[in-house]
């Protein structure tokens, strides 16, 4: 059912931007996604810096053209697999990231917000990383020309006291040692985006302050902890992070232990919770393996044939 599901809502939403966008239209978006391919990939293959600022340069000429062409927000440029694409679940807007590796430890995030219009028309807000001149991204709070940067995964939609706000999932690579996840807050202020904000709320003593405007997740480059929405429990699940070599202070050091903390949305805050799961296992109850083996060893032929 999932999956009639699913082409159901692919043909509906095929119909939807075929009765949006001319056929005229359409052909030129088609040319332009064909354009952005080539630039879209050098920003990862580039053998050096110069041809990955060259081709981030040329993307984003060729996309802002692409995005004045009318109705163009529901063209999905899904071709463009190194560049992030999200569209808020309530449609008001979608979100172009993605990044580009000037050295090891110099990486920058671009993008755009494009606002959907009733008209069609382009409105749009590029995003200018100023994370690298930012002595601290956690209490920061800036429009557009004072992003932080991060290639977004994921746009969860709340709303408190009739607002709306969309908290972004994002993942930055960061350094040579570490890479990092980023939770932050977008709203609309006279229409214009505002990219984080106090709405953190943690316990008493906690390493974290309530005043911090974005949820940064630093962790060794190596590995990979989960940070994502779980719709079921519709709270922001993260795994807990430990340090490999008991130096926690030192961020690059920082894995996963398999424990699982959080947030849950309540009255406009993203309210922490240090232990997600705690289901324990009663004792004499632990699951066993279905042995094929006696305790002399044997084949049990009944087991076997059963497996």
């Amino acid at each position: 059912m999932k999956w009639i599901a699913c082409i159901v809502f692919l043909l509906a939403l095929n119909t939807g931007i075929a009765q949006r966008i001319s056929q005229v239209d359409m052909a030129s978006l088609k040319i332009k996604e064909d354009s952005l391919r080539s630039p879209s990939f050098k920003l990862i293959q580039g053998i050096n810096a110069s041809d990955r600022l060259q081709a981030d340069s040329l993307l984003t000429k060729i996309l802002v053209r692409a995005l004045k062409i009318n109705h163009s927000f529901y063209y999905p440029f899904d071709s463009l697999i190194t560049i992030s694409t999200l569209y808020a679940p309530d449609s008001t807007f979608r979100i172009f990231t993605w990044q580009m590796i000037i050295n090891d430890n110099v990486i920058r995030q671009h993008g755009a917000i494009q606002m959907k219009t009733i008209d069609g028309s382009l409105k749009l807000f590029p995003l200018i990383d100023k994370s690298d001149i930012t002595e601290n991204m956690a209490d920061t709070i800036g429009n557009n020309l004072g992003w932080m940067g991060a290639l977004y995964y994921k746009i969860i939609s709340n709303s408190f006291n009739g607002k709306s706000y969309y908290t972004l999932l994002g993942y930055d690579e960061n350094n040579i040692r570490s890479n990092k996840k980023i939770i932050e807050v977008l709203h609309f202020e006279n229409d214009k985006p505002i990219f984080g904000g106090h709405y953190f709320l943690f316990p008493p003593k906690h390493t974290n302050s309530n005043d911090i405007a974005r949820y940064i997740y630093e962790f060794k480059k190596e590995s990979s902890p989960r940070l994502t929405y779980d719709n079921d429990l519709q709270m922001i699940v993260m795994e807990h992070l430990i340090s490999e070599s008991n130096e926690p202070d030192k961020l690059w050091t920082l894995v996963g232990d398999g424990d699982y903390e959080g947030f849950k949305w309540t009255a406009g805050k993203w309210v922490y919770n240090s232990k997600i799961f705690n289901e324990v296992t009663p004792e004499g109850q632990a699951p066993i393996p279905n042995m094929i083996l006696d305790e002399k060893g044997k084949v049990i032929d009944s087991k076997l044939k059963a497996n």
